[in-house]
């Protein structure tokens, strides 16, 4: 029969501690470096009182642990296994923020700062797959709820899925909303950071340099097509971000 396998948990295990942490340790390092695989059937008490020298009680303890923590199942009359890991995901849908202000029962209104074709720099270029020079479209709009102002979008469109982007009313719908029917969203891929405002958002946002921000820049595709980019400033005394997670 092969050696049973020697993990750096177990070396160090040897500092005085209770005993049943060594066979906690060992089975803990084995299944966080994929020796043991979710599904696996893990060693018996009798194999494990055998390896270290320790009671099967004591061992029984070190299973026990591990079951209550969710790394291990335990199947009476057949043996441990390792469990098997559910998945858990963050989901932040792409909302609108027209629809979430009215939502709230609040007055939304859209100001638009600039509206305009663009030749895209060697960064704006290298979101969506273009050579620098190539033509994008960009909006600067900012958002208020009852008058407050709550969003500044700074956003970058791919004009080959939304041709008749620079046409649309800004005023009347929100690049969101417009895109989503041009473009259908397939994959959304996100950033949220705590930042300082620059000047022109800070300015627009009516905030001083120094009030923190949450930030979050967005790349969405539609059939696996970069459309949009887009940098969402939120002052972070007038925001509140919200997700659910699943399992």
């Amino acid at each position: 029969m092969a050696s049973p396998p020697v993990f750096p948990a177990v070396a160090a295990s040897s500092a005085p501690g209770p005993q049943y942490l060594k066979v906690k340790n060992h089975l803990r390092e084995g299944i966080a470096s994929g020796h043991w695989v979710p599904g696996d059937l893990l060693p018996s008490e009798a194999e494990l009182s055998a390896q270290f020298g320790l009671s099967r009680m004591t061992v029984n303890r070190a299973l026990r642990e591990l079951h209550q923590e969710g790394l291990v199942e335990r199947v009476q009359g057949v043996g441990s296994f390792v469990a098997q890991i559910h998945r858990i995901s963050s989901t932040l849908t792409v909302r609108d923020v027209h629809d979430e202000i009215a939502e709230r029962g609040h007055r939304h209104e859209a100001r638009v700062v600039s509206l305009a074709r663009i030749k895209a720099d060697e960064a704006q270029a290298a979101l969506f797959g273009l050579k620098a020079g190539a033509a994008l479209f960009h909006s600067l709009i900012v958002h208020l709820e009852n008058g407050v102002p709550i969003q500044v979008e700074d956003r970058l469109v791919n004009p080959e899925s939304a041709p008749g982007y620079l046409d649309v009313d800004f005023t009347r719908t929100t690049p969101t909303h417009y895109l989503l029917e041009a473009a259908p969203l397939s994959e959304a891929r996100y950033t949220i950071e705590s930042l300082l405002p620059a000047e022109q958002e800070a300015k627009l946002l009516g905030i001083s340099r120094r009030d923190p921000c949450l930030v979050l820049k967005r790349l969405t595709f539609s059939r696996g097509q970069p459309v949009t980019h887009v940098r969402l400033t939120h002052p972070g005394s007038r925001y509140l971000l919200q997700g659910r997670f699943e399992t």
